[in-house]
């Protein structure tokens, strides 16, 4: 895939509009961009299809400034209709060939596990990446599985094909033992939407991913 050797995961930001303090998505993917973040996904459970898309067209059209994909969270229409970087998938979302089918080669699609036998079966998929879900256990995902923790995160990226990026209660303290584990990128939440400044959390992030991959 074409995109794929550019794919850089390192600091993958999720939104939550319940948890940015009142500012917009824009605004905080402005300032986390300028800050090292390298992907971000647009995650909104609780808002009509009209919302998410104009939510996309705005964020993507920011993102675009700076070159950064935008990935959008399980609605393929919504990632269609704004041409969007990529989707990501869960394991209860369209099933990934369709989505492959649908979005075409070019595309990003990226795909929740939560266990390490869903890790193995994505490896008979050509997925861009897998999201490794929950590393540790967070309040940003109500319908979690068990943590996965850093024994996980090892394992899986001893057998896995694909890159990985690790998500859940991620944050200064915990980032370079994820890192240390075998994770390509950490996606975060809270630890930047929810930051009193999410440039000045970027940054401290990637310092510490940048120094664990060297």
């Amino acid at each position: 895939m074409a995109l794929m050797k550019q794919l850089d995961l390192s600091l993958y930001l999720v939104t939550d509009q319940d948890l940015s303090m009142g500012r917009s998505h824009e605004e905080i993917a402005e300032q986390a961009v300028k800050g090292g973040v390298s992907i971000v996904q647009l995650r909104e459970k609780n808002i009509s299809s009209l919302e998410f898309y104009n939510l996309a067209h705005s964020l993507k059209k920011c993102l675009d400034q700076y070159n950064i994909p935008l990935i959008v969270n399980d609605r393929l229409d919504i990632a269609l209709a704004v041409d969007a970087a990529g989707l990501h998938i869960g394991q209860s979302d369209i099933p990934y060939k369709v989505a492959r089918t649908l979005l075409g080669p070019d595309k990003i699609i990226g795909l929740s596990v939560e266990s390490i036998e869903e890790a193995r079966l994505a490896n008979e998929l050509d997925v861009d990446y897998i999201g490794i879900s929950p590393v540790f256990s967070t309040q940003t995902k109500s319908d979690i599985k068990v943590p996965f923790k850093l024994e996980g995160v090892r394992e899986i990226a001893s057998f896995t094909k694909h890159k990985t990026v690790a998500i859940g209660g991620i944050n200064l303290s915990n980032a370079a033992d994820i890192i240390k584990a075998g994770a390509d990128g950490l996606a975060v939440v809270s630890a930047i939407v929810s930051a009193d400044s999410p440039q000045q959390a970027a940054i401290e992030l990637k310092t510490i991913i940048d120094k664990e991959k060297q």
